[in-house]
């Protein structure tokens, strides 16, 4: 199931939290390669992890993670800002209504309606806090799998070639979009807005189509 929590309600529950940021480095550090910090206990983790941070993750049966991505409002310091700039054609991006979505992690081995369930859970979060954009930065590979899901965002700007090449892009929110992406993560409208509620105590706030 999806659950929805901040930096500060993740640090209470140990078990998923040091699951998700395990399963973080062994995406990061040690599948693709990247040069990401991984302390002493075994987890990846940033500035970007900050109490205030949201993050959505789909926990498994057991309790431990299977996959995530974080948020953080772009009125803040984020990502994007401030390491990929120059990929930003007008500036800085600074609106209440743009959220930053990093981090976007699975376990190695978890089915593809994980990644689908995730990028729903981003939808949801436009509608609850009436988002106009998410902002994300992510590699070549990412492309496809958003493709695949039925969520690709709007390029804003690229470095780099083939599969070295990172992107930095924008989401919105389309009805028509979400119809597309529940079906590929499996779940039902009442069922995610179920998570949502549970996890924030605030319903899920229906939207029209861009």
């Amino acid at each position: 199931m999806l659950r929805y929590v901040t930096g500060r309600e993740l640090a209470g529950n140990k078990r998923l939290q040091a699951s998700m940021h395990i399963d973080r480095a062994d995406q990061f550090a040690r599948r693709l390669k990247w040069e990401v910090k991984v302390d002493a206990d075994g987890w990846e983790r940033d500035e970007y992890d900050r109490e205030d941070t949201l993050y959505v993750i789909w926990v498994l049966p057991d309790g431990t993670h299977g996959g995530s991505m974080r948020f953080l409002p772009t009125t803040s310091a984020v990502m994007v800002n401030d390491h990929f700039a120059d990929l930003l054609p007008d500036g800085l991006i600074k609106d209440p209504l743009i959220w930053e979505c990093t981090r976007f992690c699975l376990r190695e081995g978890v089915p593809s309606r994980v990644a689908a369930a995730l990028m729903l859970a981003g939808g949801e979060l436009m509608r609850a806090h009436h988002l106009t954009h998410l902002l994300g930065v992510f590699d070549a590979r990412m492309v496809r799998i958003y493709r695949m899901i039925g969520a690709s965002p709007q390029i804003l700007g690229s470095m780099g070639d083939g599969r070295d090449q990172i992107s930095v892009g924008l989401w919105q929110f389309r009805a028509e979009n979400r119809a597309f992406v529940l079906r590929r993560a499996g779940v039902s409208s009442h069922l995610s807005e179920h998570w949502f509620r549970r996890s924030t105590g605030r319903p899920v706030i229906l939207r029209k189509a861009a």
